[in-house]
């Protein structure tokens, strides 16, 4: 028996308390993002925003079996956003359409919903009308059985089935009701029933999964009342999607009790939440960097490939590195260092090394003389810098695995290590 078969099947209940536990640590996190988001000025957070609706767009497709091209989405993002973008890629018609839909989303966020614009979206995501090569029905509500299966022909399992076609109508217009409808239960458990209850209908042939997600940051918006959207849990389910459907099977099956799917919807925000402070690092210290090296005469070319690295790219900076990403000469990659170097922009990880490593030089300063109780941890996988700073503030920074395995084996100092992932500390304190 589906859920959708029971009497009154939407009437959802949850333990409380086990819920509310992780609710308020949502909270706590929101609030301490959008406080270090305060810090910030408006196109830093464009910036911060252009990140999060890329990575968004990315893995909420992959989640769906399609892969985009990372970097059409964020040269998309960039122009709907009017931000420039270091390096642009011509975006699909495909993208754009997708971009498109998920600006509209968190931008209109305190707008209604209803069958029309839902509609207009998932037809926005199907352009050609087609998906993984069969022709599907867009811009409608399905007319067909819906049966969620895998495995091969002959040898199906059938994971859910949804409400009958003749039902999909009446149980929308309950949804959208409720969507729009007093907010009681608070935004961050509201976005998880929504998605729930959203791909429990499957109103659509294909592409509810996306839309649910979708539907889920508009009530964290609304919630939140900003279109500024600087953290996504699409990331998160994608990195965990194998038991994203095996929870979102068992509740289909369930009674109704969908404690097991909040807990794990909230853990994943918490994990979303945590990845967003990151890219928030990352723009205050970009941010410091270039207010300390605003005056300073550089080639485009220069400035294009700090940029790079100072939006996280993963390697080490070297000749090499830079003559390959920067489409020049090894001679001439050697030369832009050296200037950089000369400029105190760039030093040299460990000097008179055989095949030199630079690293950004954030603050003159040594920063070893703020910090204390430094050390690199491992947590689930993720590597973190920790430390107390002047004594009086913790610092857990998420840091790159490269410079976390570097750092460990001896070839990149202490100080450059705190100089790139924690020198913003030196402008607010």
């Amino acid at each position: 028996m589906y859920i959708h078969e029971r009497d009154n099947w939407t009437n959802f209940r949850w333990d409380a308390s086990e819920v509310s536990n992780l609710q308020e640590i949502v909270c706590r996190k929101q609030g301490l993002l959008y406080g270090r988001l305060s810090s910030l000025g408006f196109d830093s957070k464009l910036r911060a925003m252009a990140e999060n609706l890329t990575h968004d767009v990315v893995y909420s497709s992959e989640i769906e079996g399609v892969r985009l091209n990372e970097e059409q989405v964020r040269s998309s993002i960039a122009r709907k956003l009017g931000i420039e973008n270091v390096k642009y890629t011509a975006p699909s018609h495909y993208v754009d359409s997708v971009v498109s839909v998920m600006l509209e989303a968190v931008q209109n966020y305190d707008q209604p919903l209803c069958k029309e614009k839902l509609c207009a979206w998932q037809a926005a995501s199907f352009p050609t009308g087609f998906s993984e090569g069969s022709q599907i029905e867009i811009g409608q509500y399905r007319t067909n059985e819906e049966h969620i299966v895998s495995g091969m022909f002959g040898r199906e399992k059938v994971h859910y089935v949804a409400p009958s076609p003749n039902l999909v109508e009446s149980e929308m217009q309950k949804f959208i009701a409720w969507f729009d409808g007093e907010d009681t239960g608070g935004s961050v458990v509201r976005s998880a029933i929504a998605h729930f209850w959203f791909v429990s209908i499957h109103p659509f042939e294909d592409g509810n999964g996306r839309l649910a997600r979708i539907l889920s940051d508009m009530l964290l918006a609304r919630g939140e009342k900003s279109e500024l959207r600087f953290y996504n849990i699409s990331s998160q389910i994608n990195k965990d999607k194998n038991h994203y459907y095996d929870i979102l099977e068992r509740m289909q099956r369930g009674d109704g009790d969908i404690t097991e799917w909040l807990v794990w919807y909230m853990k994943k925000l918490i994990d979303a939440l945590d990845e967003a402070e990151t890219i928030v690092t990352t723009i205050l210290n970009k941010s410091f960097f270039w207010q300390k090296a605003a005056s300073i005469p550089m080639t485009e070319r220069q400035t294009q490939m700090l940029n790079l690295f100072l939006d996280g790219y993963e390697a080490k900076i070297t000749s090499k590195t830079w003559a390959s990403l920067a489409k020049c000469s090894k001679d001439t990659a050697l030369r832009d260092i050296q200037d950089l170097v000369s400029k105190n922009i760039l030093l040299e990880d460990i000097p008179g090394a055989k095949r030199p490593s630079y690293s950004i030089v954030f603050d003159a300063e040594d920063l070893t003389l703020f910090f204390t109780d430094v050390n690199v941890t491992q947590e689930n996988g993720i590597p973190y810098l920790n430390a107390m700073f002047k004594g009086h503030r913790k610092v857990c920074e998420r840091i790159l695995p490269l410079d976390a395995e570097r750092y460990q084996k001896g070839d990149l100092p202490l100080s450059n290590l705190l100089n790139k992932y924690c020198s913003y500390l030196m402008a607010n304190d």
